[in-house]
């Protein structure tokens, strides 16, 4: 009957299974055909010469695109039926998935030791970054990450930039999404947060990625050098994000148009998936976690740029590039400057808060508001004017 079971297909995979070194049980296991079968397959080296008569099935025509998305590392079956019904399929999901399964052992990996926590307990986090259109233009966009590592609930928020401020707005926003803090937060070396790391050695933090620990009352953990994978739980979500949501969604009309549509695929398709390796459904698992996470903080921790700055004798302080008015009497000062991630410019004498002001490019000239220099105009105007009949008098006595 052997003739009756096999195809080419089955044959190819047959060959690359046993390639790998996959035990011929396993392999017969995924085709649903006897392992003499497969013994016979590969001592022939080639497909039967004979074959059932071929029946035709609604996946057929979707092959190609099917073997590319998997090809490029897409295997979630409720993407790729997204794409082919894109292109006309018109059948479900159980017929996609029987194509699908028998090809997943052929999915690269590699072994690793899982190390699961106590609910509320840790948090992962790391970037990722994609191009994609964003107002008609290509534009690298990078997403912070943020894995409870007990419940595998996450949050991602993206943006221009993996700065220091951004991975603490980035933070401070996956806090505010799950409704409180974790115990401990476990980054990767990147100096946003840890300053030095030698193996062997307590890792160095940067004093403000300890400010915001501070202020969340979350102990800093550092993944050990040369060992991402300590992190792979976010790991793998940033994965699932670019072969999913990003699969899902191909352009945008703005950044917050991008990040109104991952709030809504987080609430409508991230947390009521089904976990493979927990077992069950990561939005019911997070309801226990949730009465263990820490209360969040009365004030928000403050993401903004803040530095000093020397006011200009015209009353002018240069930020981003560009310059901008302050009131005159703060000629020649010292002064605070802080930049929101809103790029809004606020500038403070002391505590004060003085003046602020949208940002906006060099070229379209430096920004001011008329009332800040009234006293240098009065100054200005008020120095002595000569009438002409002086200078007259001294032509003529020449």
């Amino acid at each position: 009957m052997e003739v009756q079971m096999l195809g080419k297909e089955d044959f190819v995979l047959i060959q690359a299974l046993a390639r790998r070194g996959v035990y011929l049980c396993d392999i017969a296991h995924e085709l649903g055909v006897h392992p003499k079968t497969v013994s016979r397959a590969l001592k022939r080296g080639s497909p039967p010469s004979r074959r059932r008569r071929s029946r035709t099935s609604v996946v057929d025509p979707y092959k190609g695109r099917i073997d590319q998305l998997l090809n490029e590392g897409v295997w979630n079956a409720q993407v790729i039926l997204r794409e082919i019904q894109a292109a006309g399929y018109i059948g479900g999901i159980t017929v996609l998935k029987d194509y699908i399964h028998p090809k997943r052992v052929l999915r690269s990996g590699r072994a690793t030791v899982r190390f699961e926590t106590e609910p509320g307990r840790q948090l992962q986090t790391d970037w990722g970054e994609i191009t994609r259109p964003i107002a008609g233009v290509n534009t690298e966009i990078h997403f912070i990450v943020n894995t409870l590592s007990y419940s595998r609930r996450f949050h991602f928020w993206c943006t221009d930039s993996e700065d220091a401020e951004h991975t603490y707005e980035g933070l401070v926003r996956g806090f505010e999404y799950f409704g409180g803090v974790v115990r401990e937060v476990l980054v990767d070396n990147q100096k946003v947060a840890v300053l030095e790391h030698r193996p062997g050695e307590r890792p160095k933090f940067n004093q403000r990625f300890l400010d915001l620990a501070g202020h969340y009352g979350f102990a800093p953990r550092a993944a050990r050098p040369n060992r991402a994978r300590t992190k792979g739980k976010d790991e793998r979500n940033v994965g699932y994000i670019k072969h999913n949501f990003f699969m899902r969604y191909r352009e945008f009309e703005s950044w917050e148009h991008l990040n109104q549509l991952a709030e809504r695929w987080l609430r409508e398709e991230a947390d009521p998936r089904y976990h493979g390796t927990v077992k069950e459904v990561v939005a019911e698992r997070f309801l226990r976690e949730a009465p263990t996470l820490g209360a969040l903080p009365a004030h928000r921790y403050d993401t903004a740029y803040r530095e000093t700055r020397i006011v200009g004798w015209d009353a002018y302080v240069d930020v981003c590039d560009n310059r901008y008015s302050v009131p005159d009497h703060l000629a020649g000062q010292v002064v605070t400057t802080r930049v929101d991630l809103d790029g809004v410019l606020f500038v403070y004498d002391g505590e004060s808060l003085v003046v602020s002001h949208r940002l906006q490019p060099a070229e379209k000239g430096w920004v001011t508001v008329p009332e800040h220099h009234s006293r240098l105009w009065r100054e200005a105007l008020g120095v002595e004017q000569r009438p002409l009949t002086v200078y007259e008098e001294v032509g003529t006595w020449s």
